[in-house]
């Protein structure tokens, strides 16, 4: 199935503008989060966190005034998936189970004729939290550095930069949109927990894997098409894989999509950076990886153009 045959749209003539596109978000991106932050969830932050499962449907509005009177003001609490299911979870930590006891004193006090069973209890110390973060920072970083060094061997090492680049754009950009919405739309309880981390890494092996494609068939009309320029024979690749960049990238976003309205408050932070990332990550593959292979060419070309050239 090919939903474009025989396009020749000119996508790498635009690169300049989409580099500035680019360049805005990722400064605006950075003045909110530098600013204002991204809320840390319990992994990276340390806190208490409890699960429970009531028998019949809990009033979120009154069990967050039953908390705020128990001394858990602003605790966070998340229905997953019904409203008998309910999470919540708080910065306050003290010895072994306190904070958990007095949370489910609270409700069994307050809040009569809805039994309750504890499903989890997680308990996170400050120190683990900063562990936690430095290593969620490596792992991003150890996985460019693992696919720079794939993509050196496998193609020349200016597109192993070039796809490094876009990755580290797909990074920026989404964690850019991440600060920006919750900045604008803080309702969505967007925070940077595990679940956001996995996101992160997805979103960067998927973006990739779209950058591969393109310049596999990017190298193999170089072959076909030794006299014709660069960005002729960039534009007519991207153009070659367009249908099946939209089908397949289409297909997981839509899918991302719905986990992302139906899959609950615990899903939202995965189910939004990947959304977000599927999207950047199709844009960085033409205007960021393949732009950055382009200039450099040009570079070299009007480099080797500029050298005089010996009398015979």
């Amino acid at each position: 199935m090919r939903l474009f045959q025989h396009t020749n749209i000119d996508f790498l003539g635009k690169r300049r503008k989409f580099y500035v596109l680019s360049i805005a978000i990722i400064v605006i991106g950075m003045a909110v989060l530098f600013t204002k932050g991204i809320p840390l969830g319990i992994d990276f932050q340390g806190g208490t966190e409890v699960q429970l499962k009531f028998t019949s449907d809990i009033n979120v509005g009154q069990l967050r005034s039953t908390m705020d009177e128990a001394g858990f003001v602003g605790m966070e609490i998340k229905t997953m998936g019904t409203d008998k299911d309910i999470l919540l979870r708080t910065p306050l930590q003290e010895e072994g189970t306190l904070v958990s006891d007095k949370i489910q004193k609270a409700i069994k006090d307050k809040i009569s004729g809805n039994a309750f069973t504890v499903q989890r209890i997680d308990k996170v110390g400050p120190k683990i939290g900063a562990e936690l973060r430095k290593n969620a920072m490596y792992a991003i970083i150890f996985s460019l550095i693992g696919i720079f060094i794939y993509l050196a061997f496998r193609f020349q090492f200016i597109y192993a930069l070039g796809a490094i680049i876009a990755l580290v754009h797909d990074v920026l950009i989404t964690l850019a949109a991440v600060a920006i919405i919750d900045f604008l739309i803080p309702s969505i309880r967007l925070e940077f927990n595990q679940q956001m981390l996995a996101a992160f890494l997805t979103l960067v092996g998927f973006s990739v894997n779209d950058t591969v494609i393109i310049f596999d068939r990017i190298r193999e009309n170089i072959k076909i098409h030794k006299n014709e320029d660069i960005e002729a024979v960039m534009n007519h690749s991207v153009n070659a894989t367009l249908s099946r960049t939209i089908i397949t990238s289409g297909t997981v976003f839509l899918t991302i999509l719905v986990l992302f309205i139906f899959g609950g408050e615990v899903n939202r932070a995965f189910s939004f950076v990947f959304g977000v990332g599927i999207i950047t990550g199709t844009y960085s593959s033409v205007f960021i990886a393949s732009a950055a292979v382009v200039d450099y060419k040009h570079r070299v070309m009007s480099k080797i153009a500029s050298k005089p050239r010996l009398a015979r």
